[in-house]
């Protein structure tokens, strides 16, 4: 009975990662994405102004407690890294003092651009869980998604392996 038990167990924790792994794919593409969205404080910031650098959009809201967790860490890659530029999509119908208040308490060093949650921008749309992060190549195309909470060290260990690989490539 236990082994029964504990096989279906490993086939329910098989099938869970299948399905999150098919949900990341979801956000990948092979063409450049860009779309222009307000950033908090004034301004417009397109995807495309990042172009040659690798590109990290980060889904968040201020309920969010992950969301707020994975701050410092994108801050200081956003800081430390020159090939590397986080944005952060603050998805939540709130007004901009709010966001204010919050990001007194929990600082992001990397431009917060508002989406309208009922339009959120395409070919993402509205992010399944939050967080949720995508990272853009070189290029612009989107090329790994993370649902849910992030490291820095994930997000450098696949873009120093995927860089590497690209280069290697390259003639």
């Amino acid at each position: 009975m236990y082994n029964k038990i504990r096989n279906r167990g490993n086939w329910l924790a098989v099938l869970l990662m299948l399905l999150a792994f098919s949900a990341g794919a979801a956000y990948e593409t092979d063409q450049p994405v860009d779309f222009s969205l307000p950033q908090l404080g004034g301004g417009e910031v397109a995807l495309s102004d990042y172009l040659g650098g690798w590109v990290v959009v980060n889904y968040w809201a201020t309920w969010c407690a992950p969301c707020r967790k994975e701050m410092p860490e994108l801050s200081q890659l956003h800081d430390e890294r020159d090939d590397i530029t986080v944005l952060g999509l603050a998805f939540e119908d709130t007004d901009d003092e709010a966001f204010e208040t919050f990001l007194a308490e929990f600082h992001a060093s990397y431009p917060i651009l508002r989406v309208d949650v009922y339009q959120p921008p395409e070919p993402f749309g509205a992010p399944r869980v939050l967080p949720t992060t995508i990272i853009l190549d070189t290029e612009g195309r989107a090329v790994k998604a993370f649902l849910g909470p992030v490291t820095r060290e994930a997000i450098e260990r696949f873009v120093d392996s995927a860089g590497a690989g690209k280069a290697s490539a390259d003639p």
